[in-house]
């Protein structure tokens, strides 16, 4: 099995418990990997026989800009259904940050794995 990954994706979005925290909009941190098989697409040289990070960029782009959330791990299971539904992707692990949410930590946030876990999957 392969992995296709997206790193350190910013997007802005309304998240957060506090009153003061529904009324901005704040950064969100995306790290995706994502297990799919890229070998059709490597021997036929075609973008459609892949996952296109792309595409799951823009998705998730849309979705979080117009989505509020209160907590962090709703954001990130709604993300994991996404991915696993609409794209070609049989197992993810997500890091999900919110930068500058806690004093002193330059980065907080959840790490979670959805999906069938592939026996072999590169290091990375």
């Amino acid at each position: 099995m392969d992995i296709v990954y997206i790193k350190e994706l910013e997007i802005q979005t309304v998240i957060g418990i506090y009153d003061w925290e529904r009324e901005i909009r704040q950064t969100v941190s995306i790290d995706l990997d994502m297990a799919t098989d890229i070998r059709p697409a490597a021997a036929a040289e075609d973008i459609a026989k892949t996952l296109d990070y792309k595409a799951v960029s823009k998705r998730l782009i849309g979705f979080i800009e117009e989505a509020e959330f209160l907590l962090i791990e709703t954001m990130a299971e709604q993300i994991a259904a996404i991915v696993l539904s609409e794209f070609p992707v049989s197992w993810l692990r997500l890091r999900l940050g919110k930068p500058g949410a806690v004093t002193g930590a330059r980065d907080v946030g959840v790490i979670i794995e959805r999906g069938e876990r592939p026996d072999r999957l590169p290091l990375i």
